[in-house]
């Protein structure tokens, strides 16, 4: 697996607080080992995020993803609360 950082994840990724890029972190070596862990809430969006993925960091705060035709590499494309969905 291997997962590609956008610019923009990693803008919204700094602007998180410590605690919240601890958890961040705890969430994604999850992630690395099953994106569909049930402690990940992952689930598909809709609308205009139909080609898009999230999971959740807590009760607040999702990361977006995106995952290649070939299921290999994930793009992380957005961290933050429900506002990056704007």
């Amino acid at each position: 697996m291997e997962i590609i950082y956008t610019s923009k994840f990693k803008r919204n990724y700094k602007k998180l607080s410590n605690q919240i890029k601890k958890l961040a972190e705890e969430k994604e070596v999850v992630f690395r080992q099953d994106p569909f862990d049930s402690r990940l809430k992952t689930h598909k969006l809709n609308g205009k995020f139909e080609e898009f993925w999230s999971f959740s960091i807590d009760h607040k705060f999702r990361i977006v993803f995106e995952i290649s035709k070939d299921n290999k590499t994930f793009y992380f494309h957005a961290v933050g609360d429900h506002d990056i969905y704007k």
